[in-house]
């Protein structure tokens, strides 16, 4: 059975008429009857009474009409959303983001630019390291990422796409010397007690700290491991030791904690997009879209900010 059958069929249920029913279809009167007997035949059951004066509905035609009627309105939604598909409107997103992504303004903006552009497409979000989500996406279990460069060689089916900088802050407790120091560096950090995410979690920052200290000539000492900022940044305030971590968690205010930025050329950490590289679909094109709009939007607000101060 053909959609085109049943379009026929409710033409000629609604004028009643083989006649007006070829007129609205824009088809011959007899094909038109031949395909209606052709789907009587199929459905096994007769559909319409008929003479040469009048056309009306059996009781199998009455309920045959509402069955039809519904399912040409699912293809009709079907196709609709395909085609919303097509055009990234519609379907689902599978992003993940590190630890720190949500304290960047720049998360919240992407986020709700896109859900005002796109209201129909489901946004799955899961919190993971980079490593994990550069993982997935290589087995095509994310479509999306907000990660921190990892420290070790990305998969050749991923790319990334920068979207802002962030300078790593030293996270010390208060009444620390090294809060009053003129201009804080990697070096300054030689022989402080260090706490830090654990190794396993697969964040480029542990890494990206040890090498830092190899090239100012020491070994960091990690004395606590923490796999939530939140907690790093608690026992940094009980005195437990510093930390280091993107200047995005300065918006963890905490009693008995100071942060100061990292002088060094190197110590920054970059907030980047990745995708596999072949992941060309509307619905992934759209979403970076609207990241870089966003990433371009707040780079060019940090640039005019202090040309707004009087």
């Amino acid at each position: 059975m053909e959609l085109r059958h049943l379009r026929y069929f409710v033409a000629v249920a609604e004028e009643l008429s083989f006649t007006r029913a070829a007129e609205r279809l824009h088809i011959g009167q007899p094909p038109l009857s031949q395909q209606i007997q052709a789907l009587e035949a199929e459905v096994g059951a007769r559909l319409l009474e008929r003479t040469k004066r009048w056309v009306r509905l059996t009781e199998a035609g009455k309920l045959f009409l509402a069955d039809a009627r519904r399912v040409l309105a699912l293809s009709e939604q079907a196709m609709a959303t395909a085609r919303r598909a097509e055009r990234g409107e519609e379907g689902e997103l599978r992003i993940g983001f590190t630890f720190s992504t949500p304290f960047t303004p720049l998360f919240a903006a992407v986020i709700n630019r896109y859900r005002r552009r796109y209201p129909d497409v489901t946004l799955t979000l899961r919190e993971l390291a980079t490593l994990p989500q550069l993982a997935l996406l290589d087995s095509r279990e994310l479509d999306l990422g907000f990660v921190r460069p990892p420290e070790t060689a990305i998969p050749d089916t991923v790319m990334l796409t920068a979207l802002r900088r962030d300078a790593l802050v030293a996270v010390l407790p208060a009444g620390s010397p090294l809060l009053t120091a003129p201009a804080l560096t990697v070096r300054d950090l030689e022989g402080q007690p260090i706490i830090m995410y654990p190794k396993s979690t697969g964040t480029g920052l542990y890494p990206q700290l040890f090498r830092l200290c190899r090239e100012a000539g020491f070994v960091p000492r990690i004395v606590m491991e923490a796999g939530e900022a939140s907690t790093i940044i608690g026992l940094v305030a009980a005195g437990c030791g510093i930390s280091v971590l993107p200047s995005s968690f300065d918006r963890i205010r905490m009693e008995g904690v100071g942060y100061r930025p990292l002088a060094d050329p190197d110590a920054h950490t970059v907030l980047s997009l990745a995708q596999r590289k072949d992941a060309s679909g509307a619905l992934v094109e759209a979403f970076i879209a609207q990241a870089r709009e966003a990433a371009e939007e707040a780079l060019m607000s940090a640039a005019a900010a202090p040309m707004a101060q009087p």
